[in-house]
């Protein structure tokens, strides 16, 4: 049995596969993990197609290289628009699934993408930007991620502010834990953690820390459970178990209305058993044979995203 709907806050399927001499064409590549024509029939699918900047471009490169893919998703919205609708606001996800269509987000990962320049954040909401993961792993202008030092800088303290005026949400995944509690310092906004799980099932330093997620919850926040095995398990092959520990300790710490999706599809390695749509789609199935209620399954899959958009995403 799949859900009736499903929303993932994070792939890198967009920029996995646009090396030279490779499938232009990223969002209905048979060779990736997410592919249009690879979603399940009668699912009411929204996928956020992350903008992955890599660490260590310069700010002229990492610049271009966004708008080289954000150039690529508007073509690809247009290659594709019998199948899949480009949304802003959680009115527009409705309007795509009314259509029979997929609804999709597009995000960026590493606000190395700005360049530098705060007048940046007007292209990213041009272009229909609506979540920020501030970090990748290095250290950036914004702030720290996991493998750096450090906190928010003198430049992301005066971001946050812009990006909240341009309804760009700020995603706290990837941020070391000195950038985390100065952003939740900086800012009241309700942040996401697009795709992290639980440090105390799985010590990553990648995954949050029961207070980080009581601070997430208390905020009105949402979380996106990631698939990758290393942040499933922390050692020999992850389980579906593995997973369910995860959303079991989620619901412990209070995060029942705040609990997503967040695959991390084509940009991590994942379980033989969650590497593609339609398995994602069966943990609908699985988790209520292991316990949970169908009424948690569905705000997983779907309710607690939509909810949190349609709060934070207001029709322009």
């Amino acid at each position: 049995m799949y859900p009736s709907a499903l929303i993932d806050l994070h792939c890198d399927t967009l920029t996995a596969f646009m090396a030279p001499h490779r499938c232009p064409d990223t969002l209905d590549n048979p060779l990736a993990a997410f592919s249009l024509s690879n979603l399940p029939d009668g699912i009411h699918w929204c996928q956020c197609f992350a903008i992955f900047v890599p660490d260590g471009l310069s700010q002229p490169e990492a610049l271009a290289y966004y708008r080289r893919h954000a150039s690529s998703f508007q073509r690809q919205m247009g290659c594709f628009s019998s199948r899949v609708s480009p949304c802003r606001t959680a009115g527009d996800i409705q309007a795509a699934w009314s259509a029979k269509k997929t609804a999709a987000f597009l995000t960026v990962e590493n606000g190395a993408a700005l360049g530098g320049d705060l007048n940046q954040v007007e292209e990213l909401a041009r272009d229909g930007v609506r979540l920020l993961t501030l970090t990748w792993n290095a250290r950036n202008e914004i702030a720290s991620g996991v493998s750096a030092p450090g906190g928010l800088t003198p430049f992301g303290r005066s971001l946050l502010p812009l990006l909240e005026q341009a309804n760009i949400i700020i995603d706290v995944s990837h941020l070391n834990d000195d950038s985390f509690w100065d952003v939740m310092e900086a800012t009241h906004a309700p942040l996401v953690a697009s795709h992290s799980n639980a440090r105390a099932v799985c010590p990553h330093r990648r995954n949050l820390t029961d207070d980080q997620i009581r601070a997430i919850v208390e905020r009105g926040g949402l979380i996106g459970i990631n698939y990758y095995t290393h942040f499933l398990r922390q050692e020999g092959l992850p389980q579906p178990e593995d997973l369910y520990r995860h959303v079991s300790h989620f619901l412990y710490l209070g995060a029942e209305h705040c609990l997503a999706l967040g695959s991390d599809f084509d940009g991590a390695d994942l379980p033989s058993w969650l590497q593609s749509p339609k398995q994602a789609a069966g943990l609908y199935d699985e988790l209520i044979h292991h316990g949970f209620s169908a009424s948690f399954c569905d705000q997983l899959m779907w309710g607690n995203a939509l909810a949190f958009f349609q709060k934070n995403l207001p029709a322009s």
